[in-house]
Order: structure tokens, then sequence, then C-alpha cells
């Protein structure tokens, strides 16, 4: 011990035992400071770093509300001037799916008579999205402006209720086609249904809450065999996807209407055709494809029987949907409670005619003026139904629905509009 002792502290007096004292000193300090800085150091890093992450923050937000397509002073002019009644008695629509086929003709209907209406539309690549483009422009001449966005988005909902007091919502907006559901169901589950949620909460916490009407689908029917088709038969045995993601949406609807006091009207169309329609259905596809010369598969039922349907042209479509909106009494519910029971209403929408599909082909052909190359095949599984019909007494009763146009007359208006629209010339279709 001792001679530790004398290592670390030598007897030598004076010089040396201070200098190693100051040593010691200068070590601790030098050390002290060292840790200070790095200290500072780290400080100042994580400063930094968080300024950064504040900054890159604000730019981001920044820039999705830059990027954003609604929302400003000059938007919500555009919304209440679109919005704004021109008649007595009128009343105010938000219609989903605007630029779609059946949206497109509704909105342009309503705003002739002198109703306010605002569209919906998120331009989806479902099928070409030039045509939406093209349905939006006629819109927007007609001075009828439509909104770009997702009927999934709570936020912008909110904002239009917000904007206008919409009187009424025409639902039309869905994710459509029976055999697209077999390569991509997510699509329908989030249009068709999540999307429909999304909507009636906005308009659950609307004040006023505006009464509803949307578009069901004559799939519902889905297996049925009795015919004609009545909104009373049973319904719970869908065919395809899209059809029980619509059946669910009659559920769905129903319940909103019963705990919340939304008044609710669904419309089961039966194949809607016409000018403007979807490029996705048999009639648009088989006229393009008569045009290029190319064959057409026309699918045949169980035992070689031909498959049927109830086309309803688009201006019938169009006078049901617009008795529906007259008709619908105001909703019951404020604060998202009811107050008292609220109206709810299914109705069918279709042409009472089936009409075969070699029958279709043979009205394209002969006003195409050009022969089919027909190529019959066995009906995949694929969700299709052999045949649908439309019993229309309760809509004829209670919305003076009554159809004028048969197919004939429909296919007839719907070539002339195609021939012109995509500049067919019978000396080539290189443009089709």
């Amino acid at each position: 011990m001792r001679i530790l002792e004398d290592e670390l502290f030598p007897s030598t007096p004076g010089k040396v035992k201070i200098e190693r004292a100051h040593a010691i000193n200068r070590q601790f300090n030098r050390c002290f400071a060292s840790t200070s800085t790095m200290f500072l150091w780290a400080l100042f890093l994580i400063a930094l770093t968080a300024s950064y992450l504040s900054f890159q923050s604000f730019v981001d937000t920044s820039s999705k509300y830059l990027s954003a397509s609604w929302g400003g002073l000059h938007w919500e002019k555009q919304i209440r001037v679109s919005a704004e009644v021109r008649r007595p008695q009128g009343i105010s629509v938000l219609v989903t799916g605007a630029a779609g086929f059946v949206g497109s003709h509704v909105s342009i209907a309503l705003h002739k008579r002198g109703d306010g209406v605002v569209g919906l539309d998120n331009f989806n690549s479902y099928y070409d999205p030039s045509l939406k483009k093209a349905r939006k422009s006629l819109l927007d001449s007609q001075g009828i402006f439509v909104v770009e966005g997702d009927v999934n988005d709570g936020r912008l909902l909110a904002k239009l209720f917000d904007v206008v007091p919409f009187t009424h919502v025409m639902h039309l907006a869905a994710q459509a086609g029976v055999r697209y559901a077999i390569e991509n169901p997510a699509s329908y589950v989030h249009s068709n249904i999540a999307g429909l949620v999304t909507l009636l909460e906005a308009c659950k916490a609307a004040d006023p809450q505006p009464a509803i009407v949307w578009a069901s689908s004559s799939s519902v029917y889905g297996l049925n065999e009795k015919v004609p088709f009545s909104e009373s038969d049973r319904t719970d045995r869908p065919a395809s996807l899209y059809a029980a993601t619509k059946k669910a949406g009659e559920e769905i609807t129903h319940t909103y209407n019963h705990i919340y006091g939304l008044s609710i009207t669904g419309l089961r169309f039966f194949t809607v055709y016409g000018p403007w329609g979807r490029p996705d259905m048999a009639y648009f596809s088989f006229t393009r494809n008569i045009l290029q010369g190319k064959p057409i598969t026309i699918y045949r039922g169980k035992n070689r029987v031909d498959l049927a349907r109830d086309f309803t042209y688009i201006d019938d479509i169009v006078k049901g949907c617009l008795g529906s909106l007259d008709t619908a009494e105001k909703s019951t519910g404020s604060g998202g409670k009811k107050r008292r029971p609220a109206q709810y209403r299914i109705y069918n929408l279709g042409n009472t005619s089936p009409v075969t599909v070699p029958t279709l082909v043979s009205i394209l052909e002969r006003h195409l003026k050009v022969k089919a190359k027909r190529n019959v095949v066995e009906m995949p599984g694929n969700g299709d139904v052999p045949f649908t019909h439309a019993n229309i007494s309760l809509a004829r009763a209670e919305l003076r629905y009554k159809p004028t146009t048969n197919l004939e007359t429909g296919l007839k208006k719907f070539v002339k509009w195609y021939l012109r629209y995509y500049g067919y010339s019978p000396r080539g279709s290189k443009n089709l």
C-alpha cells in the first residue's frame, strides 16, 4: 500500500505534486469541455432534424392542398352557381357518378327543367375515361359543375353539404359490370358498399338531411326463376359479386332509413342502353366489333336457349329517376337522430319486353348495314343470368313511370350517336 501511495503521490515536495495536480485538472476540464461540445452538437442536430421534418411536413401539406382538385373560394362559388334552383318549387340535387352514362343524362334533364345540379365523379379507368371527359364537357356546356372526387372521401362530401344544403341526392356512382367482378372484386366492395356507407354517413350528418334516390340493380333477382320480376320477389340468391354488393346496398340503406330517418328510394335498373352509353355493355361492344369486321361472341344458356334482356332506353330510365326525386318525401332525422319513421321505397325500372341477344344483333346489323360475324358459345359461369324481365306495375302506379321507347327505336338512336361520336366512315374504321 505504501509503494502504491508513493507512485500516486510521490514524496518529492513542491513542483512535482503541483504539476501532477494541474495535469489531472486539465484532463478533467478537457474531457468535460469535449462532453459539453458533443452535447451541444447533439442538441443542434436534433433541432436541425426537427426543423427539417417540420418544413417537409409543411411542404407536403401545402403540396397536397395546392394539388387538391377541390376547395377554395372560386370552387365554392362554382358549386353554389351550379346548385342554384331556377324554377318554383325546384330542388337542388347532388348527383354522384355524374360523368357516367345514367348520371350525365339525369343531370342534364334536371338542369333543363330548372333544378340545381352539382355533379361528383372520380373518372376512374374501368372503361375509357375519355368518354367520361366528353360527357363532362357536355355537362360543362349546360352550366353543370362536376367535382372530381371520390364518393369515399368523407371530407369532400362534408364540404359539399356545408357549401350547399342539398334537398336531394341522386346516387349513381358505382362499380358496374358483372364479369369484371371476377378480375377485381375489391373495387366492388370499395365503391358499392364502402362508398355507399360514406355517402349515407354524410347525408345523416347534413343539416337538413337530403332525400336519397340511388341505383340498385335488376341483378339482385339473381337465380330467381319467377317472371316477370317483382319487387316482392326473393333477392337472397345473387349470381354475381356485383349483384351481391347491390343487394348489400339495399340492406344498408334500409338500416340507415330505420335508424336515422333518411328518406331513401332504391331503383332496380334493367339493362339500360342508349347514346353516351357504357362501352362494356354488349350492344356497345357489338357495334364496335361489327364495324371493325371483328367477330362477336353471343352467349347461349342451357339447352341452347338464347339469353334475353329487358332492354330499357336511357330516356325512360331518366323519367323514372326524376319521378322518384319528385315523389321523395323529406328525411325525418336531425343531428343523427330520427324524429319519426321515414319513407323507404324500391322500384323496378324496366321496359317489360325482353328481347333475345340474337335479335339485338339483327337490329344492329340492319341499322349499321353491316353483317356481323357471330360466334355462338355456351354461357360461362361468370355471374350472368339467362334472362331479365321487369314487372313495373308499382313504379307505374306510384311514379307514373311509363316506358315509351322500344329496342328498334332506341338502337337506331344509339347507332346514329355512335357513328357521329366516333367519326365512322364506310371506307375505313381505323378511328374506332
